[in-house]
């Protein structure tokens, strides 16, 4: 079983919040003191009244010492630490204490004995009697230890692919920084007026990615506009540069994790730079049946084959891809002779 849907199985069922959760613990000897009563209640009588019942009170307390020293003593200390001999060896003094108890009261109770019992003690039975309690009381013990343990890994898994999120985030900022201050640079040589446009539009692309970005999830159209205010300084930057933007459907109100798209985007305008003819960037946004549907095309230059790995920026996004939706998303890249597209299909 997925560990995400075995996580949520015991987190909903009833039955094991029951066996775990402190909050209930006071129901659960309560449960196990009425179980043992009810045994002990419809047992067969040894002994005339009142020393029956004396009798009964013994056994329940038996069961009862036996059952809580070896939940909260011996289980823990032994069992969970895999000292097998010492915790069978507790259990076998156990073994000669119910003993030793039995005998005594039958020594005192043995005037009141009815007919037809015998006050003999059979120690094979009696022992069979105390390793079931033994493994009954352990089980219940190991049982709540398995579902913590199952539950404190999940959190674990969670906290790490926490970390990783945001380490592959903070990873694709300086990565986009870079290039766009690049870009800047060489504009300030060939072109200044280029330049301060780049650097003005820059300041609102850095607004997102120091403010917005840093939240969990953001507005998609958002995302779409950041993407735009990109695209559009690439448009400045180069003459024979071109894109478009289409979205679809009821994109209002859609969250997602910030800075999915930029890396696809990115890495196209970073392939399709061409000196011979003029490229371009199409990105399609749709959402229909409650997911979002993202594609990015981008021409091919002639004088050189685009790679599908797409450098830093591909690798994150994709691992990011798998954190965040590991069994809701599709991803397709194809590398055609003309044109490389990014196919990416995510349900909410």
């Amino acid at each position: 079983m997925n560990k995400n849907l075995q996580n949520k199985f015991i987190n909903e069922n009833r039955i094991f919040q029951f066996i775990i959760s402190p909050e209930h613990r006071i129901y659960r000897h309560l449960l196990l003191i009425v179980f043992s009563l009810v045994v002990l209640y419809y047992s067969n009588p040894e002994y005339f009244e009142p020393i029956e019942t004396y009798n009964r009170l013994l056994i329940f307390f038996q069961v009862f010492l036996l059952s809580y020293i070896n939940m909260y003593v011996w289980v823990p200390r032994y069992l969970f630490k895999s000292k097998y001999s010492i915790y069978g060896l507790f259990v076998f003094l156990y073994v000669i204490f119910w003993a030793f108890t039995h005998h005594l009261a039958a020594y005192f109770f043995k005037p009141y004995l009815l007919p037809y019992q015998d006050d003999k003690i059979n120690f094979l039975s009696l022992s069979f009697v105390v390793i079931v309690l033994s493994i009954a009381s352990a089980f219940i013990k190991l049982f709540q230890q398995w579902i913590i343990d199952a539950q404190l890994i999940n959190e674990l898994v969670k906290a790490n692919a926490r970390t990783e999120l945001e380490q592959l985030k903070n990873q694709i900022n300086p990565h986009f920084l870079f290039n766009m201050l690049n870009n800047a640079n060489v504009l300030t040589q060939k072109d200044p007026k280029k330049a301060s446009q780049v650097l003005f539009k820059l300041s609102d692309l850095l607004r997102y990615q120091l403010y917005d970005s840093t939240r969990e999830k953001v507005l998609l159209t958002a995302d779409i506009h950041f993407v735009e205010d990109f695209l559009n300084l690439e448009q400045i930057r180069r003459d024979n540069f071109s894109f478009l933007i289409s979205k679809e459907g009821a994109i209002s109100g859609v969250q997602i994790p910030p800075l999915l798209f930029i890396s696809f985007v990115e890495n196209a305008v970073k392939h399709n730079n061409d000196s011979v003819k003029s490229s371009y960037v199409h990105v399609f946004f749709e959402v229909k049946n409650e997911a979002l549907i993202f594609r990015c095309i981008n021409s091919k230059p002639l004088q050189k084959t685009i790679s599908q790995s797409g450098g830093l920026g591909l690798v994150n996004v994709k691992r990011r891809l798998e954190l965040l939706f590991p069994a809701t998303h599709s991803l397709t890249i194809e590398n055609n002779e003309q044109t490389f597209s990014v196919y990416l299909s995510m349900t909410f």
